[in-house]
């Protein structure tokens, strides 16, 4: 992991660089992307079958892609008794989390005055997908974070689909599904289940959103499908900044750089800190600890080619670095944390302290952990219960209040050159 000092020429590029990651490859994979999606769009189930076969190896008959509820049911006695009691309380905290929030987007507005009656109405989405990764890891938490804030917002009907596996979806996944309030599984991974999702086929229905992360192919699939369908985002690879001083024991902040390394090659971890000091311990600690790491491949590979520590003259330079990067995860691993958040403009979600390491927001904090990358937090935020909401405007005007409206329309319609505008009132005034 390199060491890079404010005002040198490395420092610069490597900040450029970071600040420039949400320029992927996308577009590089689009003629790929595109041709798979109009595969689904044109023959559906059929094309189903083929990528699957194609990229996961497997073929999977159309009336195996749905897992049935006896699966599941089998699911909670592979699951062991420790674990099924953790994922219980995970959703149980998530779900009290965005149950506080939700009366701040489920009520409906009202105004009246004379003869007018004006109101904003809030429904839920009536169909959501949901994306569940399935290649390098399992990812239970990520259904727990994707569905359960949709299930609070009243969205109807929650398909999740995640790739097949030889040995089977894993079974964690299958009892989240089942805590969260998942109606439909299927087996199903990749763009073909974007496009599934997004286009609808004889066996899957169309949906109204598509949630969850991915690698680049769902990635831009999602983008691609963008208009057809809602998204919540497009997602990039994991990331985490941390502000640290010497106060935080160093395998604190090793630990937590790791966390995200392990993620994926692509992944960002960051230190910032204004004692060189500590960083090159640190770095002797990240050392160490990569070294009984079942994952260390990943993690290095994510530490050597992405990851840097950063030395800054002081936290207030950090803080500046923070808002420039926008990370996904933000550690304000200081004495003094709640001196520094005022200052933070951009990030996704924020740890404060040495004991608030990223990874209990990942699995039992209650915020959800579905949260913006790759610069995105300057103007994104974590997935929430309002992403599910949508709002309707109805306005009511009796004819004498409308009537007070007459000249200022007849003034816009003149402006705007649409005659048709007021002609639309002006008859209105006229009929007895």
């Amino acid at each position: 992991m390199k060491i890079l000092r404010v005002g040198e020429k490395g420092f610069d590029r490597y900040l450029s660089e970071i600040e420039g990651r949400g320029a992927q490859d996308g577009f590089r994979l689009e003629k790929k992307v595109r041709s798979i999606l109009e595969g689904v769009r044109k023959r559906g189930d059929k094309a189903l079958v083929h990528y699957t076969q194609a990229f996961d190896g497997l073929r999977i008959p159309i009336h195996k892609l749905p897992v049935k509820r006896s699966e599941v049911r089998e699911a909670y006695r592979k699951v062991p008794g420790d674990f099924l009691e953790t994922l219980k309380e995970a959703a149980r905290r998530i779900r009290k989390f965005h149950q506080l929030l939700s009366h701040r987007w489920v009520q409906s507005l009202k105004v009246k005055e004379r003869g007018i009656r004006l109101e904003q109405v809030m429904k839920p989405l009536e169909r959501v997908g949901i994306y569940v990764p399935g290649g390098k890891a399992s990812y239970p938490s990520t259904v727990l974070m994707a569905a359960i804030p949709a299930k609070v917002a009243g969205v109807r009907e929650i398909l999740m689909v995640t790739p097949p596996q030889k040995e089977g979806i894993s079974p964690s996944v299958l009892v989240a599904a089942d805590l969260a309030g998942v109606d439909r599984i299927y087996q199903l991974g990749g763009v073909q289940a974007i496009a599934a999702l997004a286009y609808g086929t004889r066996s899957i229905p169309r949906v109204d959103k598509i949630i969850g992360p991915g690698n680049q192919y769902v990635a831009t699939a999602k983008r691609l499908v963008f208009g057809d369908v809602d998204i919540d985002m497009v997602a990039g690879p994991s990331e985490i900044v941390i502000v640290s001083d010497e106060n935080t024991p160093p395998s604190f902040v090793a630990a937590d750089l790791i966390s995200q390394a392990e993620h994926d090659e692509m992944a960002l971890a960051i230190l910032m800190t204004d004692s060189e000091t500590f960083g090159r311990e640190v770095k002797r600690e990240i050392a160490r600890q990569l070294s009984s790491l079942k994952r260390r491949k990943v993690a290095s590979a994510s530490l050597h080619q992405r990851g840097a520590i950063l030395i800054v003259k002081n936290t207030e330079q950090a803080i500046r670095l923070v808002n420039r990067i926008a990370p996904e995860h933000l550690e304000l691993a200081v004495s003094r944390p709640l001196s520094l958040i005022k200052n933070v403009k951009h990030a996704g979600a924020v740890f404060l302290g040495p004991y608030t390491p990223e990874a209990i927001g990942d699995y039992m904090a209650g915020p959800n952990h579905i949260l913006p990358t790759a610069g995105t937090a300057r103007f994104s935020s974590p997935l929430g219960v309002e992403d599910f909401i949508k709002r309707t405007n109805l306005m009511h005007f009796s004819k004498s209040a409308l009537r007070r409206f007459e000249k200022d329309v007849k003034r816009f319609a003149e402006w705007e050159g649409l005659e048709g505008h007021y002609r639309a009132v002006q008859i209105r005034m006229k009929k007895s």
